[in-house]
C-alpha cells in the first residue's frame, strides 16, 4: 500500500508552485461581484491569484479532453515483481496520470526502469503533447523500501535516519533519489512526518511499530524530514510529506482498521510543524490522513474533511502543491464508503490525486466524478484546480512537452 500499512500487506526546488484553477472567462467570483480573466485563479481560501496563461502545464489542459482531465486526477497501483496488463490497461483506458508501484520489488534498477519505459511509452498526448506518467513508490527505508537490488541502496530506517545530522540525511537522500530516478521513478511518497509521541513508541500501529518516524518530538523531526525532502529535490524527485495532519497519536492503523481516531491533534499541536516547515521548503506534495482528528474535525476522516486540507494545509499553512490521498482502494477505513463516493468526497474536501491500489475501482471512481462535474460548477472548478496542480508538478518533474 501507498503509506502506512504493515509492511506484510504491502505486495524540485525550493520555491511552492502557486497554481490553481484556471476559470472560465469573466467569471463572476462569487459574492465578490469581481470580473476576472482566463490567466486568473482563485485560491482556494477565495482569494484571487494568477499563473502564467501560457505556461506549458496551462497549454496541456487547455489541449486536454474532460477525460483526459479526469484522469490526472487519479493514481493506480502496478506490482513490479508481477505486472498485471488487464490493469494497466484498464489505466491505459481511464487516462489515469500517476502510477504507484506497490508490492517488493528486488530486481533492482535496470528492470524497474525498463518497466516504466514501457509505462511511459503509453503516456497520454493532448494535441501532440505528451503527458508523461508520475511514476510513485514508497522507498522511505527500514521496514518500508518497496525497491531494493541491484542498484539500490539498503536504507535503513527513519528512527535511525533521524539519528543523524540533517546534513548527513539530505546527502544521502540525495543518492536514494538519484537511485530512484535511475529506475524512472519521479516521484517519492516520503518522507513521513508524523511525530510519535515516545510514550506511545511501538503501540502506534502505522508508525511507531515499524520505526517510521524520524525522532519522538518535533524539534527532532523537523529538521530530519526537512533533509530527507530536501535530498530528495536535490536530485529532481518529488517528495511527499505525509500522513497529514500527523498519525503519530493514533494506535490503529487505517489500512486495517475502520474509525480509527486522533483525539489529541489540534491544529495548533506541536506535530504541525514538520509539515508547516516542509511546506515553507517548497514540499511539492502532501499526502493526507485517512484518520479522523476529533478536535480539528470530528464529522469527517481527514481525507473528505474540507476543514484539514482547505482549511488547516492550504488556508493556514499557505499550502500550494498537490494533496495525495492515502490509499482510498482497499484500506480498511473507508471501506463503507462506496468507492465512487471516496473519490467525489476527497476531491470536494481539496484533494488532488486519489490514490488506490484497485485499479479497478477506478471505472466507478471517474464515473462518480463526471457525474458530480455535470452536477456542480463548484466542483467542476475544483477539479480545474486540481488537474492545474497535478500537471504544474508534472512540468517541474520534466514530464510535460511543450517545446
Amino acid at each position: 500500500m501507498a503509506s502506512h500499512q504493515s509492511p506484510d500487506h504491502r505486495a524540485g526546488r525550493k520555491r511552492p508552485v502557486r497554481v490553481a484553477s484556471s476559470v472560465a472567462l469573466s467569471l463572476a467570483v462569487a459574492g465578490a461581484g469581481v470580473q476576472i480573466s482566463q490567466a486568473a485563479t482563485i485560491d482556494p481560501s477565495g482569494s484571487i491569484t494568477r499563473f502564467a496563461a501560457d505556461s506549458c502545464a496551462d497549454k496541456t489542459f487547455r489541449a486536454m479532453t474532460v477525460s483526459q482531465r479526469v484522469g490526472q486526477l487519479f493514481m493506480g497501483s502496478v506490482t513490479p515483481s508481477a505486472p498485471d496488463s488487464k490493469r494497466i490497461d484498464l489505466m491505459r483506458q481511464y487516462h489515469v496520470g500517476s502510477v504507484f508501484l506497490a508490492g517488493r520489488s528486488k530486481a533492482g534498477t535496470q528492470a524497474i526502469k525498463t518497466l516504466v519505459n514501457g509505462l511511459q511509452a503509453q503516456a497520454d498526448s493532448a494535441s501532440g503533447r505528451r503527458v508523461g506518467l508520475l511514476i510513485a513508490t514508497d522507498q522511505e527505508g527500514g521496514q518500508v523500501q518497496v525497491l531494493s537490488g541491484p542498484g539500490f541502496s539498503t536504507i535503513p530506517s527513519a528512527l535511525t535516519q533521524g539519528s543523524w545530522t540533517p546534513s548527513r540525511l539530505q546527502s544521502e537522500a540525495a543518492v536514494w533519489a538519484k537511485e530512484l530516478k535511475a529506475a524512472g521513478v519521479n516521484l517519492n511518497l516520503a518522507p513521513v512526518a508524523d511525530v510519535v509521541p515516545e510514550s506511545l513508541g511501538t503501540a502506534n500501529a502505522p508508525i511507531g511499530r515499524y520505526d517510521r518516524e524520524f525522532g519522538h518530538t518535533a524539534a527532532t523531526v523537523t529538521p530530519h524530514s526537512d533533509a530527507f525532502l530536501a535530498g530528495s529535490t536535490q536530485s529532481g524527485v518529488l517528495a511527499t510529506l505525509k500522513h497529514f495532519p500527523g498519525l503519530g497519536n493514533v494506535r490503529g492503523n487505517t489500512d486495517t482498521t475502520a474509525n480509527v481516531v486522533d483525539s489529541v491533534t489540534t491544529s495548533k499541536s506541536s506535530s504541525i510543524a514538520p509539515f508547516k516547515s516542509g511546506i515553507q521548503a517548497g514540499a511539492p506534495f502532501v499526502m493526507t490522513s485517512s484518520a479522523t482528528y476529533s478536535k480539528i474535525d470530528a464529522k469527517n476522516q481527514a481525507a473528505f474533511s474540507s476543514t484539514v486540507i482547505q482549511g488547516l494545509l492550504r488556508k493556514d499553512l499557505g499550502f500550494k502543491g498537490v494533496v495525495i490521498s492515502d490509499d482510498l482502494g482497499i484500506a480498511v477505513a473507508v471501506k463503507s464508503v462506496a468507492p465512487g463516493d471516496r473519490a467525489v468526497k476527497f476531491l470536494s474536501a481539496g484533494g488532488d490525486v486519489v490514490l488506490t491500489v484497485e485499479p479497478n475501482l477506478i471505472p466507478a471512481m471517474t464515473t462518480a466524478v463526471r457525474s458530480r462535474m455535470t452536477q456542480s460548477a463548484t466542483f467542476r472548478n475544483q477539479v480545474d484546480q486540481s488537474v492545474h496542480r497535478v500537471l504544474a508538478a508534472k512540468q517541474k518533474a520534466g514530464l510535460l512537452s511543450c517545446g
